[in-house]
């Protein structure tokens, strides 16, 4: 029999194969496949963006409540619902003959992304009191690879298929059906502890948590954080091409390499930022990795030669991977254990929203300005402002 501590081990490296494979798997369902899938069943130009949305609104909806959930009534349990939804939603895909059928698909497949995440993470802040920061981003790492990687292996399916829609969601089913399996037979087995495991009062014990949480000063500054953050991202991840494009003039070659690069920044420095955080305080990193990207999303408009803007692309991954590897280790910090997923829900329901305006406010932005410099400097006052915010905050110089 395993020891406890190699059980851990073996349970902390399941949990991320598993993250890899259900992220995989839903990010494949719509990266490159769902424009061009719902374009060929005849959505509207002006309509295909709420097909791509419908995804995004359950994290907003139900990160909170189903991380609360899992505080009362185990992580076990709603791991094992969001696994069966991965592996259940490529599958109606199938079905689909009209454009609008995407809509409520996309939605519930959003509900396994949004469950998934924060329940995760509190189940690992559980297992590694002091090393939440590694452990935590190391998890998010894996969950990046499965991003970055979906587009290639949808794309090369969809060119051996000449674009066969049925063929690739069977794919991402089989992914989303491996990532139930490993659920099934890992989770239950090594399993995660059941918090409490008298549900019989467990409406109570919710809401009572939700208070305690809403009351927390300390979350809401990190939270604001989070969602500035996220704000950002959404926006950079969206409106760099364009820069790039349009004012910078790179080829398309030039302009993967450093969108790319900046994604492989944040894989490999979360990790190492979550290590930092956990052997300093964490708010050094928070308000090192803000300002760093303040600095970096400034100086975008002022270059146009390769070699710097991919410089520039690549600090900024790192200073973004320094706050996120921070900001939930931190919460988990503030609170008691029985309100780790409580909490955890919370923060990623602001991120949710934060990354879901970025795009639609910094859109409105461009177009009211028509300049790509006004969007980055407005992108860097956020920050600005957030980074002031958490250092000034009485209730952050009371941390730890």
């Amino acid at each position: 029999m395993l020891s406890n501590k190699v059980s851990i081990r073996s349970w902390f490296t399941i949990l991320c194969v598993m993250g890899l494979f259900a992220i995989l798997s839903s990010t494949m369902s719509k990266n490159p496949v769902l424009k061009p899938f719902a374009t060929s069943l005849g959505a509207p130009n002006d309509l295909v963006g709420l097909v791509a949305s419908a995804s995004t609104i359950p994290g907003i909806l139900v990160s909170f409540p189903a991380a609360s959930l899992s505080d009362v009534l185990g992580r076990r349990k709603v791991l094992l619902f969001s696994a069966l939804i991965f592996a259940t939603a490529p599958f109606l895909y199938l079905f689909v003959t009209s454009w609008w059928q995407l809509i409520p698909i996309r939605f519930y497949h959003g509900f396994a992304t949004a469950v998934f995440v924060p329940v995760t993470e509190a189940a690992i802040a559980e297992k590694y009191p002091t090393k939440r920061g590694e452990r935590i981003s190391i998890l998010s790492s894996f969950i990046a690879m499965g991003r970055a990687i979906a587009p290639f292996v949808g794309g090369y399916i969809l060119l051996l298929t000449n674009y066969g829609y049925s063929s690739l969601y069977l794919a991402v089913g089989v992914v989303g059906l491996t990532a139930l399996i490993i659920a099934v037979l890992f989770l239950v087995e090594a399993g995660t502890s059941d918090t409490n495991k008298d549900s019989s009062k467990f409406t109570h014990v919710l809401f009572k948590g939700w208070r305690e949480v809403a009351n927390k000063k300390e979350i809401k500054i990190v939270g604001f954080i989070q969602a500035s953050q996220y704000y950002v991202f959404g926006a950079v991840e969206f409106f760099l091409v364009g820069y790039l494009t349009e004012n910078v003039r790179l080829d398309p070659l030039s302009v993967g390499v450093i969108m790319g690069s900046q994604v492989i920044a944040i894989i490999v420095a979360r990790p190492l930022m979550g290590r930092l955080s956990d052997r300093t305080d964490r708010r050094i990193p928070i308000i090192f990795g803000s300002l760093m990207s303040v600095i970096v999303l400034t100086s975008f408009p002022f270059f146009s030669y390769l070699p710097i803007l991919l410089f520039l692309s690549v600090a900024y991954g790192i200073g973004f991977s320094a706050v996120i590897s921070s900001t939930s280790p931190l919460v988990c910090d503030i609170v008691p254990p029985n309100l780790l997923g409580t909490s955890l829900g919370l923060l990623s329901m602001m991120m949710d929203v934060g990354q879901t305006l970025g795009p639609i406010v910094s859109g409105i932005i461009l177009s009211v300005t028509l300049q790509y410099s006004a969007l980055f400097y407005s992108l860097s006052a956020l920050l600005l402002f957030s980074a002031i915010s958490f250092i000034s905050s009485k209730t952050v110089k009371k941390m730890l």
